[in-house]
This record gives C-alpha cells, structure tokens and sequence, in this order.
C-alpha cells in the first residue's frame, strides 16, 4: 500500500487564490509539522506560462503573506519549496496531459491527489484528460471544491463526468468547514459525552441557528460570484453540511459511509419549501454601499465585474425544518451574507425554558444556550443561569466557556490541513457522497426556480450591517431572535 511519504499533489489551479491562500500554506505546515517527507512531489498546473523558478517566487510571497511571521523561516521555506514544481497546462489540450504524465513518471504505487482548484466547468475535462493520458491509478484521489453545479442537473452532469473516470471512494467533494476543530468537537461533544444528547431534541431544543457571516465583498471576483449567489456558494454546501452534524443521529462508528449515511437522512428529511412557502421561509438580499470597519465600501452593483441591475443575491436566511421524530416543529434557522457588521461562523442551539420558573430572570428570558463558534476563533460556550449577587434570588446568564487556542497549547490544524491529510490517507468520513450532494441539490432547486421566475429584487441592506431587516422579521414570527439581537 502507498504510504503518506510518497504521494503526488498536482494542483490545478495552482497560481489561483485558493492554492495561494489555503492550499499552499496548509502543505507547508504539514511539511513542516510532519515528519518524514521525502516522498513528497507538489506540482502546481495552470495557464499561466511560468516557469519553476518564477512559481516558487509566487508561493513563497503568498505564504510569507498568509503563514503567521512566527512560524515561517527561510530553512521551513527552502526545505519546501524543494517539493514544488509547476507545469503550464490548459485543461482543454489533451497534448499538455501528456506532458504531466512525462513529469509524473512511473507512479502505480504512489498516492496520486488530483486537486481541482479551479471553477466547475472544466472539472469534466480535466478528469476526462486525466483518464486519457493514462495518469489515474487505483492509489488516485480527486478533489473538487465547491459550488459543484449551479443545480441538480449540472451537478449530476459533473459528477457522471467524474464518475467516468474515478470510481466513488476516489472522489473527494471537500467541504472546508467540515475541517475545522469545533466541528470536530461537535461531534464528540454530542457522542463522546452524555450531557448533550438526552436534551438533543425537539422536547428540550426550542431552536437552532446557523450562521455564516463574511465583512467581505466579492473580492475582485465578481463576475464570477454574480453567477453563482450566496444560496449556490454557502447555503448547498457549507450550511447544510453544518445543519447535518447538528441534526443527525447517533451512527453506530465513525467509519464514512456510516457516517454519511446519517447525514443524507437529515437531508431528506428537510421539509420541501416551494410556491407561496418560498417567500414566506427564505430572505433574499443584496448589499448596497455602507461602511465596514469605519472604512467606506460600494454597493454590490458598484462592484468591479457587476453587471447593471444584477439580481444575483449576497444574503440568504431560511427557516428550515424537519419531518422526523426528533426535530418535528424545531425552528432550523440558516443565514449567510456578504458585507455583514462581523466576520461570524456559529451555530447556536437554543434550550427551551425551564417547564415551572420559580426564579426570575434579571433580564431577557432564563434559558440554557450552546454556542459553537467556527470563527473568527474557535470556540464553545454553554450559557447557564445564575443568581445574582446580593438580595434577592433573581438569575442571570453566565458563560461557561472553552477557547480551543487555550486549552490546546499546540497549534491548531487549519481545516484545508486537516482535509488534504484525510484526502492522502483516503478517510472519506468529512467529504460529501454523492447521493447527499443529490439530496441537497433537490432541496434548494425550488427556491432557486422561485426566485429566478419572481418579479421581486433582492432586499437591499446596507454594507456593515446584519442584513434585510426581513431576516429578523422571518425569526420573530416564530417570536425568536437571532443571537446578536437577543
């Protein structure tokens, strides 16, 4: 069997922004961090026509950018880059395959990860280029990174595509928050303890929120993100995949496909939203100019890349439910947005109050709250009421909190570390099959074709703050709040 010392990283995309930002200093780490590396070959495809030496220049500005000053060095950085190299290719010359196969050699026993850092369009012709030329061996991973398809007919068209050349347990459809350590121990915190999951339901859970937001526009990417909207990029993949470790139920291992199993269960079990639903389960909105951080920032239309009039969304909230035994009538509330007042991943459970209060609350409401938060740091805190000091026996929150920073003295992986470590190792566990890719798809569809045929703009908001004022409104009917207006 191949081992981790001698694998292949060809990867596509390899002077774009992902292999830049994420890709490039994850490797780094885990060369620096992991041991014997001997085997190790990087290589780097693209159009652009560089040679070895200006690719290297490339990578090492972009690491010395993205890789804390602390834990770079010009020893870690030359003891790297000797792993890297870099060939011109066009996804679409079958003669430029060849090329890679000339580069790559004799590999039958070498793990071999194809990684598709690129837009989802050429997915299919790079694995079909892939196939032709020979380079695809039963030790071979592809990865494909998101938003795979623009709905259920494209992405099934992808994945037929991919299917063709690598079989399932060789495709990888990554999805990065899946990495990160809190959705790790969120996992072994409702299966590796017994305190959660007596209350893990709808008897005890009042509502569950889920958010992602970014203070970031379209970041010189718009022509690309105006075809492709905020429920295609975050909401298909990223926030479903977070609702599943949330809601699923207890697997009997952790080995993938038990795994993953659970997860499609949650997914079907997703109450349709469709016709007069649509508008009354989903907000749609779009940015307009405002400032962030005290700095002013345009509009989504004033944006390089933006076509006049664009209706393409940078907002979504949805209420989303499930028809099973253990979440039936439990609020799922899913939010995503561009140009929010703060860089936020969370997810929230709200526990009911207790059934008989015989304390009152100093303010608010007396209930239990769990909060794991993905970003901007790592964390779990769990809100429990206490009395407050003095007279009287009134109660209050208090927060029980654990930094993960903190109380893990090491460094933390990044989840793209964690993630092409398991791609390597061949764990499935934390990438998406492809009937749940289907699942989800099916979901979303009607919501897509609603707003496609509607009559009705996105609703505007301004730039730095939490959103259309709809998205509170779409929470208070149920007479909840989200966390920051709670």
């Amino acid at each position: 069997m191949a081992t981790l010392e001698t694998f292949d990283f060809i990867l596509f995309g390899g002077s774009g922004d992902l292999a830049m930002r994420k890709l490039l200093p994850a490797l780094f780490y885990r060369h620096r961090d992991g041991g014997d590396t001997r085997g190790w070959r990087i290589i780097g495809t693209g159009r652009n026509a560089l040679s070895r030496e200006q690719y290297l220049n490339l990578a090492r500005q972009s690491c010395r950018t993205y890789i804390a000053a602390k834990d770079f060095s010009e020893a870690s950085w030359s003891a790297f880059a000797q792993h890297l190299d870099y060939l011109p290719l066009d996804a679409n010359n079958g003669q430029h395959y060849q090329a890679l196969a000339a580069k790559l050699g004799d590999g039958a026993s070498r793990v071999r990860v194809f990684y598709l850092a690129t837009t989802p369009g050429l997915f299919a012709d790079i694995c079909s280029g892939l196939g032709a030329a020979g380079l695809v061996t039963p030790h071979s991973r592809v990865v494909l990174e998101k938003p795979l398809g623009r709905d259920l007919a494209s992405a099934r068209r992808i994945n037929e595509a991919v299917g063709a050349v690598f079989s399932e347990a060789q495709i990888f459809r990554i999805d990065h928050y899946l990495g990160k350590e809190t959705v790790q121990n969120l996992i072994a915190l409702r299966f590796g303890n017994v305190l959660f999951e007596p209350l893990w339901n709808r008897s005890w859970v009042r509502d569950v929120q889920i958010s992602i937001a970014e203070t970031v526009g379209v970041e010189g990417r718009g022509e690309f993100y105006d075809s492709i909207g905020a429920l295609r990029d975050m909401v298909q993949s990223h926030l479903l995949q977070l609702l599943c470790i949330v809601a699923m139920e207890p697997p009997a291992n952790i080995e993938a496909d038990t795994m993953r199993d659970e997860k499609l269960k949650v997914l079907r079990a997703l109450r349709p939203i469709a016709g007069e639903e649509v508008a009354a389960r989903t907000v749609r909105g779009q940015y307009n100019a405002g400032a962030i951080d005290g700095k002013p920032v345009p509009a989504y239309l004033d944006e390089p890349g933006i076509p006049a009039g664009s209706r393409t969304e940078t907002f979504v909230a949805i209420k989303a439910e499930l028809g099973n035994w253990r979440w039936a009538g439990v609020p799922f509330y899913l939010r995503t947005g561009k140009r929010m007042q703060e860089r936020l991943a969370e997810i929230v459970i709200n526990f009911r109050g207790v059934p008989h209060p015989v304390l009152r609350a100093a303010t608010g409401e007396a209930a239990n709250r769990l909060v794991i938060t993905l970003q901007p740091d790592e964390s779990l805190r769990l809100d429990l009421m206490a009395k407050v000091p003095g007279e009287g026996m009134n109660v209050q929150p208090i927060s029980l909190d654990v930094a993960l920073s903190e109380t893990y003295q090491t460094r933390q992986w990044d989840a793209y570390e964690r993630l092409i470590m398991d791609v390597i190792h061949g764990k499935l566990t934390l990438f998406m099959r492809r009937d749940e890719l289907d699942a989800a798809w099916q979901w979303l569809e009607p919501i897509l074709k609603d707003w496609e045929r509607g009559s009705q703009p996105p609703k505007p908001y301004a730039a730095g703050t939490w959103g259309p004022t709809a998205s509170s409104t779409l929470i208070a009917r149920d007479g909840n709040a989200w966390r920051e207006e709670s």
